[in-house]
């Protein structure tokens, strides 16, 4: 009988750089960009995390949506006003260098099929920066939205996918990129009754635009950037929704994850459910949408009403929730995603991604031992999944029954 070796893999671990977006003052990083990437880059070094996953997004005065508007302002650390070239790149390699700290890839966060077409070719054209500065730092990935143009109905939007995003994903295969789309379905990203607001947020949505993608030949740059915490949001379940994509022959579409929770509150639900406060919100005043871009913060009670986002180790230890769905069963999430999906689990991001309003404070030396509490949790709880799995896998090999049964997909 085959003897199989205990060899235990981990995920690769990093945070997103959004957690902290005023490390460096806005007159410093405006003026010489690039120091903003430097900065975190030593920070991650402090907090003995070996990558980060760069934030990029408009430029506050090039942005159409306020920040006032925003429950999680986006961070440009990677400022791409100016052109990102050669000179840049070098110099953010070489800071990488003598920080050794890695980057998984970059970030863009935004509405890519937003109905107003100047808007469109403004995000469009800077996610293409965004791709072509991964290419000079040789990366293999960037992250972001779909988005919803919110005029259209669901199967209306699905078209404008096929003519609107899949020339993205062309440019991203040409460039030997994934683009990889997290799944938050953004209730609050607008004033209106919509609750889907980004139309990549369940997994059968991801498999039919999947299919529209390999129609065009860019089945292989589209992935999932999987977020725990949205399908908490939704009342799903990680393990569940893992077990679908098997079933469905898409165990490969996954190919990072943003770790962070969600906490649930029943008295929320009770009073709301799970689509949110649907009405009496403030974002809109005198029966149209409020003028002030501070109410449009209102909106996303669609989704606070009822729910907290937990920064991974913050929230307590309770099995009731896990079973309920109400709070991320972290290690089940590890060990769901290495038993069902189909993975290269080394080379898998794992990054943190803070948005645990109560700890969301600009000051470094008050965040600093928050997040790296944070990071510990997160690199423990993976290495306890990798080696759960690892030696289960070892016991199979020579026949040995593992006992119990565990969580099961689609159980009630």
């Amino acid at each position: 009988m085959a003897v199989k070796p205990f060899e235990p893999k981990f995920m690769k671990m990093g945070v997103l750089t959004a957690a902290l977006q005023e490390l460096t003052p806005r007159e410093i990083r405006d003026a010489d960009p690039d120091k903003a990437i430097e900065d975190w880059l030593q920070f991650a070094r402090e907090l003995d995390v070996p990558n980060i996953q760069l934030s990029s997004a408009l430029h506050p005065t090039e942005s159409d949506v306020p920040a006032e508007a925003m429950l999680d302002p986006v961070a440009n650390h990677l400022d791409l006003r100016k052109p990102f070239d050669r000179k840049r790149a070098d110099r953010v390699l070489s800071a990488m260098k003598e920080t050794r700290v890695g980057m998984t890839d970059l970030a863009y966060f935004d509405n890519m099929l937003v109905d107003h077409d100047a808007n469109r070719k403004k995000k469009h054209d800077f996610m293409i920066r965004c791709m072509d500065a991964a290419v000079l730092l040789g990366l293999k990935a960037v992250c972001g939205f779909i988005g919803r143009n919110i005029k259209l109905s669901m199967d209306q939007n699905y078209d404008m996918f096929e003519k609107e995003f899949v020339p993205l994903l062309k440019a991203a295969k040409d460039r030997g990129l994934q683009y990889r789309v997290e799944q938050c379905p953004m209730p609050g990203w607008n004033p209106t009754d919509l609750w889907v607001n980004n139309i990549g947020h369940v997994p059968a949505a991801w498999i039919a635009l999947h299919r529209l993608a390999e129609k065009h030949g860019v089945g292989d740059a589209f992935r999932i950037h999987y977020d725990p915490s949205h399908a908490i949001l939704m009342g799903q379940d990680t393990r569940a929704n893992f077990q679908y994509l098997k079933d469905e022959g898409y165990g490969f579409i996954i190919a990072g994850f943003h770790v962070k929770g969600q906490v649930i509150d029943p008295k929320g639900v009770a009073a709301w459910g799970y689509q949110g406060q649907a009405a009496q919100r403030g974002d809109w005043k005198n029966g149209k949408i409020s003028e002030n871009p501070a109410d449009l913060l209102n909106a996303w009670k669609k989704q606070v009403s009822y729910s907290m986002h937990e920064l991974p180790g913050t929230a307590k230890h309770d099995p009731l929730a896990y079973l309920q769905n109400r709070t991320v069963d972290w290690l089940d999430h590890q060990l769901a995603a290495r038993e069902l999906l189909q993975l290269n689990v080394a080379e898998t991001p794992l990054l943190v991604e803070h948005e645990y309003p109560p700890a969301r404070v600009q000051d470094k030396e008050k965040l600093k031992p928050i997040l790296k509490g944070s990071l510990a949790f997160t690199r423990c709880i993976d290495e306890t999944a990798g080696s759960m799995f690892a030696l289960h896998e070892s016991m199979k090999a020579q026949g040995i029954a593992v006992q119990g049964v565990g969580r099961e997909a689609y159980r009630s």
